[in-house]
């Protein structure tokens, strides 16, 4: 009876049994005390209270991992490490498990401390630290494992094409906890459709996008982020550009100036495409090549050109979304026509001017003749108008009339 009424006054010790020797009284021993001082004092050594603690540890996969166990009025008692599968892995600092990683690096009375190499989430759980008394107690050390994410990656569901949607997935296929995934582009986000799977101890999340693409987006920059606790406000981000196929385009850089008889002719033939078409064909509309011609490449050459060059030349190009052409019509000048041309011009407007002299001057003579002409016309009527006046004098003058007074009439 008096031993059960001592356990009662020192509930501070959080006894868990008590031990009562009838023969001994005053001999009791604590079993789970917070501290050496909540003890009774007027217990022997042998009998006052003995504890253990364990702090918890979180460490990142692959790291490692330091597991201590504080000890309190330690008399020498045995001191046993496990493992969470309660394999003993350390017996009072002799190893007991064979296994390297772990190491027994402090056994003093006030800690017992070991550390564990390259953890890995295997390793996770609770590891005891027992002291072995009249009785035996123990604490947990709970042992955590982050697994920070790699670079994501991202997988592409479908190949983008002009004018259709492209269907984008970023993938973090290992963490725990679950890391974050964000999509970014031109400094926003795209919002992403996330989906999570649990593989034991840690997780895959992915987060999808689909996005319509034209060829102007080919080439544009999009990132995935993951974020993680682990990271220590870091991210994993991972670069991605779109690769938009397009059907390709095709023009011909013609050369510039007049091309004459002798010079050499070069036609660069500009071809875009998704895939980039790599087989270029040069042809001549409604005839062959000319025998001088060289294909480089994009390149179509003719050298010491002549008139019978002259025609319609095709350059094309195609891919698997498409096919296109476009066409150059070479005029080879003759640089003897050309002279003779220019030669001619003056003589030409000499020629013109003579004529036009020529007609003035055949103008001025018409107009003299018809001037002349007609004032010759008029002398000859005044002269007949004269003989007639005559007449009438003759005849009065033969009819006995006085000849100055038929005069003078005439003349009034």
């Amino acid at each position: 009876m008096q031993c059960i009424l001592t356990c009662i006054f020192f509930r501070k010790c959080n006894y868990s049994s008590c031990i009562c020797n009838l023969f001994k009284v005053k001999h009791y021993v604590c079993l789970s005390c917070e501290s050496v001082n909540e003890c009774p004092s007027f217990l022997s050594p042998s009998a006052r209270c003995q504890a253990v603690q364990a702090e918890n540890v979180t460490v990142l996969e692959g790291g490692t991992a330091h597991i201590s166990c504080r000890l309190q009025n330690y008399d020498g008692s045995i001191v046993v490490i496990q493992n969470p599968r309660r394999q003993t892995l350390f017996f009072n600092g002799t190893r007991a498990l064979k296994d390297d990683r772990f190491q027994m690096v402090l056994f003093t009375p006030r800690e017992v401390r070991i550390t564990l190499t390259n953890v890995s989430v295997s390793d996770e759980g609770g590891y005891f630290c027992q002291l072995y008394t009249d009785d035996t107690h123990h604490q947990v050390a709970t042992l955590s494992v982050l697994v920070p994410p790699e670079t994501p990656t991202v997988e592409v569901k479908e190949d983008a094409v002009e004018g259709g949607e492209v269907e984008l997935a970023c993938v973090s296929p290992r963490s725990k906890p679950a890391a974050t995934l964000r999509w970014m582009r031109n400094g926003r986000e795209v919002p992403g459709v996330v989906s999570q799977q649990d593989n034991g101890k840690t997780f895959s999340i992915s987060s999808t996008i689909r996005l319509p693409v034209e060829r102007k987006d080919n080439g544009a920059a999009l990132s995935c982020e993951a974020f993680h606790q682990a990271l220590n406000g870091q991210k994993r981000i991972r670069h991605y550009r779109l690769d938009v196929h397009f059907a390709p385009t095709v023009r011909i850089v013609p050369p510039s100036g007049i091309l004459r008889e002798g010079d050499s002719l070069s036609l660069m033939c500009s071809v875009t495409g998704n895939p980039l078409p790599i087989d270029i064909q040069w042809s001549k509309i409604n005839d062959s090549l000319p025998e001088r011609a060289e294909i480089s490449g994009p390149t179509l050459q003719i050298s010491r050109l002549s008139q019978s060059h002259n025609g319609t030349y095709l350059c094309q190009a195609q891919n698997n979304f498409g096919r296109a052409a476009d066409h150059y019509t070479l005029l080879v000048y003759d640089p003897g026509a050309v002279v003779e041309t220019h030669s001619a011009v003056p003589y030409a407007v000499i020629g013109g001017v003579l004529a036009l002299l020529v007609f003035t001057v055949i103008c001025v003579l018409i107009v003299t003749i018809w001037c002349s002409v007609r004032q010759k016309g008029s002398y000859l009527t005044h002269e007949a108008s004269g003989l007639d006046e005559h007449g009438e004098v003759q005849e009065a003058f033969l009819n006995g009339n006085d000849a100055s007074q038929g005069k003078k009439e005439y003349l009034l």
